[in-house]
């Protein structure tokens, strides 16, 4: 019976094995094997018993584990069982030697997370790429800018795509910068000090990760420190909220009354059950819903930072759910983002009329400036223009009218230079630069 909609609704079938119980106990089997190795490579036990124990993971079946288990009620020692009871020459008794149970389960998470990161570092490439190439499409195509939710001065649809891409582009940077402090391994016995491997304790932490391909801890108690943990599950929270942001901003602008854009909306696709025309922005709301989700998750895991002396139990259940959960849904965000973007639809002929919304008022502060350039102070070109722009707005007229018929305004500018000065095209700035220049940046450095 299903329960939890990441079993049949959300998520990557490559992000769900990572978490799976398949792959989580292929990793604790390869840490047990790593361990055995490095402790042959110290004279710490039988050579030929390591051998063996690399040998007999492969005929380790979960089905084993979860029987032992059932009887044991340690779900480490289960499996620390199910290897030895495969191992023939007694190298079973090897197995697990000087190492307690979070040694392997922290490693193995570990390998867990890079595996994670893996994934997730791939799509925000991708999501970067489809950002990246919105903007330039885009850096002519000049839009109402929007502060308080009402129409400002003018902006591009390449520099909102730009400015997201730049987002982007710095959680790509952080996660390269989290990476080797949350992929880190450890060997460091029952409460940290290493005393059942003796002297040899740090070099055989640092020659099993060496063969997991990780890093390896410093100094821990007896787990992992959890800030490691935190900093990347604040990460995911992190990200999804970009693309929460890009969400509801795409919904905002797919508004009937606004609609400059839509998702993408099959043809045979349904918007309601009673109201056969509607073309919801389904895609973008569940983005931005299941955000919220995943910034849920830094909480608890900042709390499995918080144990009692060396270590206790209770970040055990909590990160049973927090990493595969987080994982699983950042992962689906970044997919439906990226399928939400680059299938964007744009209606050309709705942002200009919304330029056009107000009568030229959105183009008062042009007006300003150049009365500013051409003698008048600023504070006093500001105040012509503001009553200028209340006035048009109460009488329903365009600002142009207006702003022709105020005498301390018309003895600085001509009609001509008033049609100029409310013209949205011509008041974009370096706005086309700035998406160049920025395209160039990050094409440059992630080889987009």
């Amino acid at each position: 019976m299903l329960i939890h909609p990441i079993d049949y609704r959300y998520g990557t079938a490559e992000m769900k094995y990572v978490w799976s119980q398949e792959n989580r106990l292929a990793k604790l089997l390869q840490v047990e094997a790593a361990l055995a190795r490095a402790e042959a490579d110290m004279g710490l036990i039988p050579a030929d018993s390591a051998e063996i124990i690399s040998e007999s993971i492969s005929s380790v079946k979960s089905e084993r584990v979860d029987e032992i288990e059932s009887e044991i009620h340690h779900d480490m020692m289960a499996v620390v069982t199910a290897i030895s009871e495969q191992c023939r020459d007694n190298a079973g008794k090897w197995v697990h030697f000087g190492a307690t149970s979070n040694d392997i389960l922290d490693t193995a998470t570990a390998l867990q997370i890079k595996d994670a990161i893996d994934i997730l570092e791939d799509k925000l490439k991708t999501l970067l790429g489809v950002l990246v190439d919105k903007a330039e499409a885009h850096k002519h195509t000049v839009c109402c800018g929007r502060t308080h939710g009402q129409i400002g001065v003018p902006t591009t649809y390449g520099l909102r795509f730009a400015i997201w891409a730049s987002e982007i582009s710095r959680h790509l940077d952080r996660l390269h910068q989290l990476t080797p402090r949350a992929t880190v391994g450890q060997m460091t016995g029952a409460v940290g000090t290493q005393a059942a491997f003796g002297k040899a304790g740090i070099l055989i932490q640092k020659l099993t990760m060496q063969y997991l391909g990780i890093g390896a801890v410093d100094v821990s108690s007896q787990i992992i420190q959890r800030d490691r943990h935190a900093e990347f599950v604040m990460w995911m929270a992190n990200t999804v909220t970009t693309l929460d942001k890009i969400g509801i901003e795409i919904r905002t602008l797919q508004r009937s009354e606004i609609a400059e854009i839509e998702e993408s909306f099959g043809k045979k696709q349904v918007g309601s059950s009673t109201m056969p025309h509607k073309r919801n922005p389904i895609k973008s709301e569940q983005i931005c819903g299941l955000a919220r989700i995943v910034r849920a998750m830094v909480e608890p895991e900042l709390l499995n930072n918080t144990l009692w002396d060396e270590r206790d139990l209770t970040n055990s259940s909590s990160e049973r759910i927090v990493f595969p959960e987080a994982c699983v849904l950042t992962d689906h965000i970044l997919k439906l983002g990226i399928n939400v973007i680059e299938n964007l639809r744009f209606y050309p002929e709705n942002i200009r009329r919304n330029l056009e919304l107000l009568r030229g008022l959105n183009m008062g502060e042009a007006v300003m400036i150049e009365l500013a350039k051409r003698g008048v102070g600023r504070q006093e070109a500001h105040e012509l223009v503001r009553t200028a722009a209340m006035k048009a707005h109460d009488a329903g007229q365009h600002f142009k009218i207006v702003l022709l018929e105020t005498p301390d305004i018309a003895r600085y500018l001509t009609a001509t230079d008033i049609e100029n000065l409310v013209n949205p095209d011509k008041y974009i700035g370096t706005a086309v630069e700035q998406v160049e220049l920025l395209v160039v940046k990050l094409r440059e450095a992630y080889f987009l």
